[in-house]
């Protein structure tokens, strides 16, 4: 499967500086942590999930990696204020492989929307409804949530596919 989803390759999409502050909401054990922090040397990127054990891998390869510039949070992001950043802090938040996974798209699409900066960015990468492989059951379509977006006030910047089986959006508050 040549065309599966690649980290590297869809952060291309987005207009990143190194010194740029980011969080990635669910970020398992650091798929999308580990490049993006290669990429932001002289930032931070905010790991966060609610799962000890994909946690645990993570900072085993944060290690492995000798990367500095990463912060392990276990939260809640689909909580109120949940991800425990300040408001207005960030100006890249991620969301990748995520909302399938989620009781409430809106509750953690409102948390990134708090913690970013005017002018501040969300990538959302997620299964295609018509894709074979991934999940079964749930998919969030990208229609879906562009309109959650829009209704929350958040500009959609550019949609694209991300691999064979996803699609990606980015957002700016």
């Amino acid at each position: 499967m040549n065309d599966f989803i690649d980290p590297d390759k869809i952060l291309n999409e987005l207009e990143l500086r190194e010194e740029m502050q980011a969080a990635d909401f669910g970020c398992g054990s650091g798929g999308w942590v580990i490049p993006l922090a290669k990429r932001l040397e002289q930032g931070k990127v905010y790991a966060l999930d609610i799962l000890e054990e994909p946690i645990s891998a993570l900072r085993s390869r944060i290690e492995t990696a000798k990367l500095v510039n990463i912060e392990i949070i276990q939260s809640n992001i689909e909580a109120q204020n949940g991800s425990r950043l300040i408001n207005d802090s960030l100006d890249l938040v991620l969301m990748t492989n995520l909302l399938f996974q989620l009781d409430s798209e809106k509750a953690v699409l409102e948390e990134a929307k708090r913690v970013l900066r005017p002018g501040g960015e969300i990538l959302i990468v997620e299964w295609l409804s018509n894709s074979s492989l991934g999940p079964k059951g749930k998919r969030v379509s990208a229609d879906r949530v562009k309109q959650l977006a829009s209704g929350m006030g958040l500009r959609l910047k550019k949609e694209f596919g991300a691999g064979a089986c996803h699609y990606g959006l980015v957002f700016v508050k």
